[in-house]
C-alpha cells in the first residue's frame, strides 16, 4: 500500500477505495460506513487496500 493510499484512507475513505477498486459495492460500502461513522469507514478503506 502506497503512501497516499493510507492517507486517503485516514482523511477520505471512500476515495481511496474508489481508487483502488472503482465504481462498484465495495465503494457503496465504504461510503456507508463513513458516513455511520468516519472511523469505520477509515478501518474498511485500510483492510479493503491492503
Amino acid at each position: 500500500m502506497s503512501i497516499l493510499t493510507i492517507v486517503l484512507s485516514i482523511l477520505l475513505p471512500p476515495v481511496a477505495v474508489a481508487m483502488k477498486h472503482g465504481i462498484g459495492t465495495t465503494l457503496l460500502i465504504s461510503i456507508l460506513l463513513t458516513i455511520l461513522g468516519w472511523l469505520p469507514g477509515v478501518i474498511h478503506a485500510l483492510i479493503v487496500n491492503k
